[in-house]
């Protein structure tokens, strides 16, 4: 096969997936007799396009499918997307705004009818994007979270839950978002620092005749409009004679009791506070134990109700700009001052959110956390990196209900029903007054008459926390469901701990009494190169298809995979792609430099005695780089299992081992040595396209399917396990390439050409030392351009001879007189001299350091001493070769 000179990644990205996919390759085998390896794809919006955070959890979820079903394993990674009832909603809106259509004229189901229109136009957009970066998942099975069946184990889960008395109705404190229309969980509030001010206002005392009031603090004046009550601390002895007498309310001149509540902080302002129980999910908790009317003065829509008087039809905003100019006017303002306050935000739009009271419906969290905090205890689910363990036990012990309604028409519509006739409903706890139901009611049971079905949907992660089994076929056991759950792995983002991880890990032990997944691995956020959040206001937004374009999917793949360090957030510089797609290219020449030296033969295994030193080194190095390679990922570690590849195939295998080929096959060596070096290029080029895989999946293919032999895919094939064989015997594989960088150095500093071939005389330091130089002259003469090399006890003096000295070696090049300058060699020798004895000062200082001594490993330790020994006599070489450069 004619192997281009230049690696082209988009034609073969295109060319290759379209055989993995075409081939049914990606598709998992439940009757295969493998062991099962289950991922299922955290689902992206359906109305979503690609970006870095899909990236990185594709590119580390593709690298474990891969390398598993290399492993042997029947790997499933299944896909789908999330019908994201607030943001398609919203986008559809917006198409429809353009054409002059507005979704209230529509009505719900003509318009639900265009959501799903627009589904089947745009829906799978995302997943199309998802190929484009290699994800191998088994399409035949792609979800979708308002699929018939997911629909069914929705439905299945709330009547279910329904029963057992964990979801109830009533009117309590939500979060409300004025612009979405909608309410929202804690979890979809995000709250900003942002700086405010705190008014101190003063409350008159009910008939004091000189003025006589109680001054409160308040960060929202707007709201003091639907005051109900003045709180203190009950033991602050500042207001204890105050508790029990009533106050008149600014602007609105209602009347107002005075009470006492240890909620109050009696730190905070004058530590009088004013009570709004329709405003405040604190006053609206002290209001139920007080009895305290609830007057809502803040709409649904962010203005003022009729209930705030003479603000009535403002928006909030500009209210609390009136409120606080009457304040002043009627000499009620005591004074005004600066304040830190962190103000919840709309997770969705951005919207400043506004706590309300409403009827919804709630999930009681309390009996479904208490296991699923256990499991992690116990060690039946895995949290890696560990101190997310340590959040998510924490936040599982103080976890609130969690109001699962949203008012919505797109979306699972809660299946309850209410009775116009006889009142019947659900939401009482009276079970003959239950109508929630499996299938639609078309009239009430009892009594016959017309059914009305409650107006909201579920919020979005009610379905989403069933994925990892709903998608499997549950509620039924199907065969799917028997074989691949609970599944694998759950590998996503640190911030959807809470809104999915968690809800997953209850809903799992819930409804099918198994923890829904092993390990949970949490990878960092993707910010740009400053460590900033990515965003359209700031224009830092990179798009991992203009990436693609410009580096390829390889190179994209890899430098996400090297940047995955747990623990931390991913500083994303597109600049660092230029350096992974150079290791493509040095990748892609170092395959075709072997595959032109097999000219479409493999290689015949050579006996053991005609492999070279450098043969076993190298070979022993790719199985060594195997096994790191299987440590690091069995571990989570994608960043150390990449540059572990990285230093192998680049540092080892091109800069070194495919230089040093060379020599084996130059012509006049003997066929044996030929053959086993060939042998030895091939076989290690077929375990790094192998090891490297799961990272860079289109360039391993294209060079593997060039390999003589290669049969089928590269995906299927075995991967590499590496071996834990000891590779110290070939520590003086070290100290011949010092020697060659040295003599490199030196002729670059002297500006010596490469191809000006050079006598040279070397010394080994012992024995070790001449014994690694006779079995490797010739490839030491080869890589450093040498024309003849002598062995010697000493160095030969001379003008014309220039000195180095390397880790085990003195050596000196033959360098004509009119090339050689005394004082740069003078300068370059001292330089070398600063350099060694500071590299023997920190070896020093941490064998003198107990701490290291006693902590480190044994061969840590001797190794340090070793090279503290080699720096040692490195100086006194260099003093000596200094000292005859003076004479």
């Amino acid at each position: 096969m004619e192997i281009p000179k230049q690696y082209d990644p988009r034609e073969c990205e295109e060319r290759w997936y379209r055989f993995w996919e075409e081939g049914g390759m990606f598709a998992a085998d439940p009757r295969s007799g493998k062991p099962p390896y289950v991922i299922v794809i955290p689902p992206p919006n359906v109305t979503g396009v690609l970006h870095t955070g899909h990236a990185m959890f594709v590119t580390l979820q593709d690298i474990l499918v891969r390398w598993k079903r290399m492993q042997g394993f029947d790997a499933l990674w299944l896909p789908g997307t999330d019908h994201a009832g607030i943001a398609t909603q919203m986008v559809v809106s917006k198409e429809l705004e353009k054409q002059g259509i507005e979704r209230s004229q529509l009505g719900r189901e003509a318009f639900v009818e265009k959501v799903w229109e627009w589904r089947k136009e745009k829906g799978d957009t995302i997943l199309q994007q998802l190929r484009r970066l290699g994800a191998s998942c088994d399409w035949s099975r792609t979800r979708f979270t308002l699929d018939p069946d997911l629909s069914r184990a929705v439905r299945t889960a709330f009547v279910e839950l329904y029963r057992e008395g964990l979801i109830y109705r009533g009117e309590y404190m939500i979060n409300w978002c004025p612009r979405c229309g909608t309410a929202l969980s804690d979890l979809e509030v995000e709250h900003a620092d942002s700086q405010g001010h705190l008014w101190y206002i003063r409350y008159p005392l009910e008939g004091s005749e000189d003025g006589e009031g109680i001054v409160v603090a308040t960060t929202r004046p707007e709201t003091m409009l639907g005051d109900t009550a003045v709180a203190v601390h009950p033991e602050d002895e500042r207001y204890r004679s105050w508790i029990g007498r009533r106050v008149r309310l600014p602007i609105m001149n209602r009347s107002i009791p005075i009470i006492a509540d240890t909620m109050v902080d009696r730190e905070f302002g004058t530590g009088a506070v004013k009570i709004t129980p329709a405003h405040d999910p604190n006053d609206f908790e002290a209001g139920r134990r007080h009895g305290l009317p609830e007057i809502a003065v803040i709409g649904l829509d962010g203005r003022m109700t009729k209930e705030a008087g003479g603000f009535a039809g403002q928006d909030r905003f500009e209210a609390r700009k009136g409120v606080v100019r009457q304040l002043e006017a009627e000499g009620l303002l005591v004074k005004t001052a600066v304040h830190a306050n962190a103000v919840g935000h709309c997770q969705r739009c951005d919207t400043v959110v506004e706590p309300a009271i409403s009827k919804q419906w709630f999930l009681k969290i309390g009996p479904l956390a208490g296991p699923a905090r256990e499991a992690v205890e116990r060690g039946e689910i895995r949290i890696i990196p560990d101190h997310w363990r340590k959040v998510y036990l924490n936040w599982m012990s103080e976890i609130h209900d969690w109001c699962i309604s949203r008012q919505l028409w797109w979306g699972h519509r809660i299946p309850a029903f209410f009775c116009e006739h006889c009142g019947k409903s659900a939401g009482s706890n009276d079970p003959q007054r239950l109508l929630v139901a499996m299938e639609d009611l078309a009239k009430c049971p009892y009594c016959g008459g017309t059914v009305s079905q409650d107006p909201d949907v579920l919020d979005t992660w009610f379905s989403s926390q069933l994925w990892p089994f709903s998608t499997l076929g549950w509620p039924q056991e199907t065969e799917e469901f028997r074989r691949y759950y609970p599944t694998t792995v759950m590998e996503t983002g640190y911030d959807i701990l809470f809104f999915w991880v968690a809800r997953m890990i209850m809903a799992g032990l819930k409804f099918t009494g198994k923890a829904p997944f092993r390990d949970v691995f949490l990878h960092g956020l993707v910010r740009d190169a400053q460590g900033r959040k990515m965003s359209k206001t700031l224009g830092n937004v990179i798009d991992p298809l203009d990436l693609i374009e410009q580096y390829g999917a390889d190179a994209v793949r890899f430098t996400l995979a090297v940047l995955c360090v747990p623990g931390t957030d991913v500083s994303l510089d597109p600049k660092r792609m230029e350096g992974y797609r150079a290791f493509a290219n040095k990748l892609w020449n170092a395959g075709r430099f072997v595959l032109m030296q097999l000219e479409g033969e493999a290689a015949r295994e050579p006996a053991r005695e005609d492999l070279g030193f450098w043969d076993r080194w190298i070979l022993s190095e790719c199985e060594v780089t195997g096994r790191r390679v299987n440590e690091s990922l069995e571990a989570f570690r994608f960043y150390e299992a990449s540059e572990v590849l990285y230093h192998f195939v680049w540092h080892r295998f091109c800069d070194w081992y495919v230089e040093v080929s060379k020599v084996g096959l130059a012509e006049g060596m003997p066929a044996a040595r030929r053959e086993a070096t060939r042998w030895t290029l091939h076989r290690v080029l077929d375990s790094i396209l192998r090891l490297l895989h799961p990272f860079m999946p289109f360039i391993t293919e294209d060079l593997w399917q060039r390999m003589p032999g290669a049969e089928g895919s590269l995906m299927l094939a075995a991967y590499p396990a590496g071996s834990t064989q000891d590779s110290s015997g070939f520590d003086s594989i070290d100290w011949l390439m010092d020697l060659v960088n040295r003599v490199r150095n030196l002729r670059a500093e002297k500006g010596l050409p490469p191809s000006q071939r050079l006598d040279a005389v070397l010394v080994p330091a012992d024995h070790e030392a001449d014994a690694a130089l006779g079995r490797s002259i010739e490839e030491v003469a080869f890589l450093a351009r040498l024309s003849g090399v002598t062995r010697a006890d000493s160095l030969p003096q001379g003008e014309e001879w220039v000195a180095g000295v390397a880790a085990r070696f003195q050596f000196a090049l033959h360098v004509p007189a009119a090339s050689r300058d005394a004082e740069g060699e003078r300068k370059r020798l001292e330089g070398e001299l600063r350099k060694a004895k500071l590299e023997r000062g920190k070896f020093a200082a941490k064998l003198e350091s107990p701490a290291f001594v006693d902590r480190a490993p044994a061969d840590v330790v001797e190794k340090n001493r070793r090279l503290l020994a080699e720096y040692g006599r490195k100086i006194a070489e260099l003093e000596v070769a200094l000292e005859k450069l003076a004479r």
